[in-house]
């Protein structure tokens, strides 16, 4: 039987920073955690006259952070995200005048006026497995697949310091890549004692690059397998699936975080399969995926992604993944402890 724990936070528990903040609770490696989390507005954005920078007091809150017993720096910690389920039957998107890709910003400065603030209202069926846009100028509905996932997963940087949970970096954070989703395992380089991890951000699908700067944010229900892996450092998140390695990189320009994404997917091609430098610059250079996580975030991300069956089915981690995986689909015991409401 597998042990968990369980966690539902109230709202003045919520954290809007990675670091600064002491553990929730406690996870064991090897557990489950089960818990919740809020979308991007905090709940408060419901209709589509709740205008974000009227009704809401601050942006992207997490659930956490979570102290996993024995993690210390130079450790990887392991999340594999067992479930990923909308929690409401709606999700909410937006336009803000200065954010996103296609807009002024206050490093990309334009003459023109900035686009107005503008809020969408999405219908989720989970039974269906859809998600309905609905426009705001018209009666055109658009039906597209429900793709849950979460856009934020972090640690505690290191140094004390305590990071906005908008910013992506190499502790993780708002990386809104979509490959986060149910049944990947995410590894994250532990940077202080505990890990100290969180999670938030859910939307129920997003595009390649969130290029308005908001996806269809809903509240999720969330299952966590978590692990431990001792004295193996991972300099930047990276996404492990049944099929594909991927690797995450976080940069301004873009074009950094491009090559930030493609260098530790070389440098992993070469040390899961003993291939020299550049032998695995040129596997990734004609066998790899890139695709934009966001590029409307203090710091873009990108990700640089390639098929486990090109390396002769590569084993990262020492089968970490697949451990997990068989962890979440155990029975589970009885939380152990019952935090929250």
């Amino acid at each position: 039987m597998t042990s968990s724990v369980t966690y539902q936070p109230t709202e003045d528990e919520l954290r809007y920073t990675f670091g600064a903040h002491p553990a929730v609770a406690e996870i064991k490696p090897g557990s489950l955690l089960v818990t919740s989390t809020e979308d991007c507005f905090g709940g408060v954005v419901r209709a589509v006259d709740d205008l974000p920078s009227k009704v809401c007091q601050a942006f992207n809150p997490v659930t956490g952070p979570f102290h996993v017993l024995g993690a210390e720096p130079g450790d990887t910690l392991a999340l594999h995200f067992a479930a990923i389920a909308p929690a409401r039957d709606w999700g909410m998107s937006a336009t803000f005048p200065h954010f996103g890709a296609l807009t002024a910003t206050h490093t990309t400065p334009m003459l023109h006026p900035p686009l107005e603030e503008r809020v969408w209202r999405y219908t989720i069926d989970t039974a269906a497995g859809t998600v309905t846009f609905h426009a705001r100028r018209s009666g055109h509905a658009i039906v597209m697949p429900l793709e849950p996932m979460l856009g934020t997963v972090g640690l505690a940087p290191a140094g004390g310091e305590a990071r906005s949970t908008i910013v992506p970096d190499a502790h993780g954070g708002n990386l809104d890549t979509p490959e986060i989703r149910p049944g990947t395992t995410v590894y994250l380089g532990v940077n202080v004692p505990g890990a100290l991890f969180a999670i938030g951000d859910g939307h129920a699908r997003q595009g390649q690059g969130e290029v308005c700067g908001v996806a269809v944010e809903t509240a999720m229900n969330v299952t966590v397998a978590v692990d431990l892996i001792k004295g193996v450092a991972t300099p930047w998140p990276r996404i492990e699936t049944d099929h594909r390695i991927i690797s995450i990189g976080a940069a301004r320009p873009l074009e950094d975080a491009y090559r930030i994404s493609q260098h530790d997917l070389v440098t992993w091609t070469a040390q899961l399969t003993g291939l020299e430098l550049l032998d695995a610059y040129q596997v990734v250079s004609q066998a790899g995926r890139a695709a934009p996580g966001n590029v409307c975030d203090p710091l873009y991300t990108m990700h640089a992604a390639v098929n486990k069956a090109i390396l002769a089915g590569v084993n990262p981690y020492e089968g970490v993944h697949q451990r997990l995986r068989r962890i979440a689909e155990a029975p589970s015991e009885q939380p152990g402890k019952d935090h929250g409401n």
